[in-house]
């Protein structure tokens, strides 16, 4: 049931991309990350007030800065300069970069089938990301790795703070810093760039309230509420398994509301990248449950 749930908040983080592309396609991706993050964390603490400890503000703005203000930024440039499918896809990617990152920094080494698995996806993400087959925004692909960069090293600090800080007041406050950041760099461009901005007001419309309600609301209130919610009562295991629904919603959302298609061949390509992103967690699960009916059957014998 767990896993079901999981499925939610990655549903709704997959629908960014076709969503920002169809409801505010000419909205600066500061804004738009600025838009999402302060509102959010405001509701929230709003909801349950929390504030840090005078130790805890140095390392909070830190998070802040990597886990929104930078990689909110990044994630409506990649919204606004790639297709929907694409970006969803490319974003399951994020297991591989971790596992090479904490080979190198923990000297932690991936099992054979982490390996293997990392491999595979590697390989197809190649063939699907090929020049010559499918025309991509170079800028958008230099923000996916930045994201993805943003996801591991961010992971890792707030993972390091669970011990010191109530997940609430993580999930809350570095919504805050970082949506005020960004609200400080898109004031500063709006100095500069001013026309972008003005346009954004005079030709404010319902639908760009849908989008960007549908954002802060469902996207950041819920979508990261779930997800802090459910990693108390489920393993980071189970949970990633849930992530698949990520990567489909792209798929679904880019070829419902914005037309994407795509060649028979780039569809199984994506599909095997699915795959071969959930393999290690599936396996897990499985051999989890495996040797959970054993002892149940070794308990009843004896």
């Amino acid at each position: 049931m767990n896993i079901l749930l999981a499925m939610i908040p990655a549903f709704f983080w997959g629908t960014t991309y076709a969503m920002t592309q169809l409801t505010l396609p000419d909205w600066p991706p500061l804004l738009l990350g600025a838009l999402r993050a302060l509102p959010a964390g405001l509701i929230l603490l709003a909801i349950k007030p929390s504030l840090p400890q005078k130790t805890d503000w140095s390392i909070l703005i830190k998070l802040g800065a990597i886990n929104i203000a930078v990689f909110f930024s990044l994630i409506f440039i990649m919204a606004l300069t790639l297709p929907s499918a694409i970006s969803g896809i490319g974003m399951i990617s994020v297991p591989v970069f971790a596992m090479l990152f904490h080979w190198v920094v923990s000297k932690k080494r991936p099992n054979l089938l982490q390996a293997l698995s990392g491999a595979v996806l590697i390989g197809l993400a190649w063939m699907l990301f090929d020049p010559s087959s499918i025309s991509l925004n170079p800028i958008g692909l230099v923000a996916m790795f930045a994201a993805i960069s943003c996801i591991i090293i961010g992971s890792t600090m707030t993972k390091a703070l669970g011990s010191r800080i109530h997940w609430w007041t993580i999930l809350t406050w570095q919504l805050i810093i970082g949506g005020t950041l960004l609200l400080v760099v898109a004031g500063i461009q709006a100095l500069f760039s001013p026309q972008q901005y003005i346009d954004v007001v005079s030709q404010f419309s319902l639908t760009n309230g849908f989008g960007i309600s549908w954002i802060i609301l469902l996207n950041t209130v819920l979508g990261y509420s779930m997800y802090v919610w459910l990693l108390q009562r489920m393993s980071v295991v189970d949970f990633t398994f849930g992530g698949i629904a990520n990567p489909i919603a792209g798929i679904v959302c880019g070829l419902v509301l914005m037309g994407e298609s795509y060649t028979p061949h780039q569809y199984l390509l994506m599909g095997g990248m699915i795959l071969a992103s959930i393999a290690p967690t599936l396996t897990q699960l499985i051999r989890k449950k495996s040797s959970g009916r054993q002892q149940a059957i070794k308990r009843t014998i004896e």
